[in-house]
C-alpha cells in the first residue's frame, strides 16, 4: 500500500492526485501570468500508447519504493528528475506513465543528439522564410509570430495552472556544453526570445501569437516566457558521460535498476493482456537468467514473446531457440 503523500503511485489508472500537490517551496515558486487564454493541452498521443500498452500505465507498477519516493520528491520540490541506467530499463517510459496517471496530457519530447542546442529546445525562428515572404509581398511587416515556433522546452515553460511533462531524452548524447546551458532555464523557469524583444522595441508590439510544439497557438508578452507551474522535467541518460555538479545539484537523481520479475510481468501484461504474464512466465524467467551480468533490454523480451506467439506452438524447442536468439545480451552490464 502506498502512502498518502505519494502523488504519483505507479498505478495503471489515471487520477486527479496532482490536485493534492501542495504549493512549491518558496525558492521554487514561479509567478508567470498567461498573456492570453492558455492553449488546449492535447491528450496522450501514439508515442505514449506504444510505450504504455493496452493496459496503459502498468509498466510503471511494481517499482521499488525508493524509486517512487524519488519521483515524488521531484514533483514536490519542482526539480528536474535525472534518470540514469542501462538502455531498455524504462527511463523514457516513466515520463509517459507520469503524464498518463496524473492527467497532464501529451508528453513534450526533446530527443537529444550531438547537434542539439538550448535554442532548439526553446524556440525556432525562420528568418529566411520571413525575408522571402517580405520580398514576395513587397513589404517589411510580415508578422514575426508566423515565423516562430516554441520547442518542447519552450512550450513546457508556458504559464499554466498545471504542469506539462517534458522528456529530455538521452541528455548524455548532447554537446558537452548543453547541460551547462540548461542550468539557468531550469533554475529560473523562464527565457526571452530576442527576436520578439527587438520587434517590441521597434514596432511597439506588446503581444505576439506563436505556434507551440503541440501545434496550437500561444500568446507571448514582451518577448518573455515565464512558467507558473514548473514542468515535470524527466531527463534520461545512459551513463555515457558524467554531468557537471551544478546540474546535478538542481536535479533529483534516480538510478533506474534493471526490471525484476514483477515489473517485467507488468510490462508483459500491459502489452499482451491480463493472462499473458502467467502464460509467458517461462519467457520472463529465461530473460532474467540468460547470461548473468550481460546487458539486455526489456523490449527484447516483448519482441521474443510476440514472435514466439506466432511460431509453431507444437515445437517448443524451436520456440525456445527463437527466444534465445532474440534475447542475447547486447553487451556487458554496469558493475
Amino acid at each position: 500500500m502506498t502512502s498518502d503523500w505519494l502523488i504519483y503511485q505507479g498505478l495503471s489508472e489515471p487520477h486527479d492526485g496532482i490536485a493534492r500537490l501542495p504549493p512549491p517551496p518558496p525558492w521554487r515558486a514561479f509567478d508567470g501570468e498567461p498573456a492570453g487564454p492558455p492553449p488546449p493541452v492535447p491528450g496522450l498521443d501514439s508515442a505514449s500508447t506504444r510505450r504504455l500498452g493496452t493496459a496503459q500505465g502498468r509498466f510503471a507498477a511494481h517499482g521499488p519504493r525508493d524509486e517512487l519516493e524519488l519521483i515524488n520528491a521531484a514533483l514536490y520540490l519542482r526539480r528536474p528528475l535525472l534518470i540514469t541506467g542501462d538502455p531498455g530499463t524504462g527511463k523514457s517510459t516513466l515520463a509517459h506513465s507520469l503524464a498518463y496517471e496524473l492527467g497532464l496530457g501529451r508528453v513534450l519530447q526533446w530527443p537529444i543528439v550531438s547537434r542539439s542546442s538550448l535554442r532548439d529546445g526553446l524556440y525556432q525562428y525562420d528568418a529566411i522564410g520571413r525575408l522571402q515572404d517580405s520580398q514576395l509581398a513587397g513589404r517589411t511587416d510580415t508578422g514575426i509570430g508566423r515565423y516562430l515556433r516554441l520547442g518542447p522546452l519552450g512550450t513546457a515553460l508556458l504559464p499554466a495552472e498545471r504542469p506539462r511533462v517534458l522528456l529530455i531524452d538521452e541528455l548524455d548524447k548532447g554537446d558537452i556544453d548543453l547541460p551547462n546551458d540548461l542550468l539557468n532555464v531550469l533554475e529560473e523557469g523562464e527565457f526571452s526570445i530576442p527576436e520578439l524583444v527587438r520587434s517590441r522595441q521597434e514596432d511597439d508590439g506588446r503581444t505576439v501569437t506563436v505556434l507551440t510544439d503541440d501545434g496550437t497557438f500561444a500568446t507571448v508578452a514582451e518577448g518573455h516566457v515565464r512558467c507558473r507551474a514548473f514542468p515535470v522535467v524527466v531527463m534520461t541518460s545512459n551513463d555515457e558521460r558524467d554531468f557537471p555538479a551544478p546540474l546535478l545539484r538542481r536535479c533529483i537523481h534516480l538510478d533506474m535498476r534493471t526490471p525484476g520479475a514483477d515489473r517485467l510481468a507488468a510490462m508483459v501484461q500491459a502489452h499482451f493482456g491480463n493472462a499473458s504474464a502467467d502464460e509467458n512466465d517461462d519467457m520472463i524467467q529465461r530473460f532474467l537468467s540468460a547470461s548473468p551480468g550481460g546487458l539486455r533490454a526489456a523490449d527484447q523480451l516483448l519482441n521474443a514473446i510476440y514472435l514466439t506467439q506466432h511460431s509453431a506452438q507444437e515445437e517448443p524447442v524451436s520456440r525456445e531457440r527463437l527466444a534465445d536468439l532474440l534475447m542475447r545480451p547486447l553487451g556487458p552490464g554496469r558493475p
